[in-house]
């Protein structure tokens, strides 16, 4: 098993924008469980109070991940992390406008929200045992499986059995990457989804392998370029990260994210984003885990 490391700042950058330019805007979607609350009322010393008082709140996200977090043109993400966002900032009665967006790739969203640089994180992010060592997560709000995503014309991969001592390409501090490993893929490294696209093209790599939706979201932007294949042969429960032991706050996000299953603003998140791609699925249980 081998691991290497890319470095395609600049095919990044390119990939970026002509993802974003098949983004929605979030000034498009009409989801009424984004109103915001006026003067909501927390118990003193929260963190929601804190927010609530502070009139804004920091979000980590993707930025290159079509349909889920993706920057548009004027830099601003779009997707179903983005809105699941808004939909917790709106209960905080901060407007769309006065959330601060931070781009969080796969190996700092920890960090990020240990050293305080982010309140919450909502990016494609796996719930896991490893990871609730050093955050809390509240969710899941949704469930994706690892798949493989390669060339249009490919016939040789048709599951992860195919992967077996190839490249395959995946991103630092990832899920994905710690699967292909044990799988034993030759798992070659960069930074965000988008640089892998250009290895793929060039046959440096004979697959991507993420979750199923990112490489969905892939796929539609390059239309008859690239196919996914196989079945998910993995569960990626996505949760929303916060930090460590802020009880209050991860017990009222699951509050919040149950509500939108019940008033309909997931489902209305969900179709006018991922869902102009992707079939709509219930939602996952909220997992009220303990410490």
């Amino acid at each position: 098993m081998m691991r290497k490391k890319l470095s395609l700042v600049a095919i990044a950058a390119a990939g970026a924008l002509a993802l974003a330019a098949c983004g929605g805007s979030s000034s498009d979607t009409d989801n009424p469980g984004a109103a915001v609350e006026e003067s909501p009322e927390f118990e003193a010393g929260t963190t929601m109070a804190e927010l609530a008082e502070a009139g804004s709140i920091t979000i980590g996200t993707k930025f290159d991940q079509p349909l889920f977090g993706l920057v548009g043109p004027d830099g601003t993400p779009v997707g179903f992390d983005v809105e699941i966002g808004k939909i917790i900032a709106a209960k905080l009665g901060i407007s769309a406008e006065n959330i601060e967006w931070e781009e969080t790739v796969s190996a700092n969203r920890e960090p990020f929200i240990e050293n305080g640089q982010v309140d919450i994180v909502i990016a494609t992010y796996t719930i896991n045992d490893e990871r609730k060592e050093v955050i809390s997560f509240a969710g899941p709000y949704y469930e994706a499986g690892q798949s493989i995503l390669t060339l249009a014309d490919n016939e040789d991969i048709e599951s992860e059995d195919d992967l077996v001592g190839q490249p395959v390409c995946s991103v630092s501090g990832s899920t994905p990457a710690d699967n292909l490993t044990e799988l034993g893929a030759e798992v070659v490294l960069t930074d965000t989804y988008a640089n892998c696209l250009e290895p793929l093209r060039t046959g440096q790599v004979v697959a991507v392998s993420t979750d199923n939706v990112i490489l969905a979201g892939l796929a539609a932007q390059n239309e008859g370029e690239f196919k996914v294949v196989g079945e998910p042969f993995t569960q990626e429960p996505y949760g929303i990260g916060l930090a460590k032991d802020d009880v209050e706050f991860r017990d009222w996000i699951n509050d919040v994210i149950e509500e939108s299953y019940e008033d309909g603003s997931y489902e209305q998140a969900w179709e006018d984003t991922a869902g102009t791609v992707l079939p709509y699925v219930d939602p996952p249980a909220v997992d009220r885990y303990e410490d």
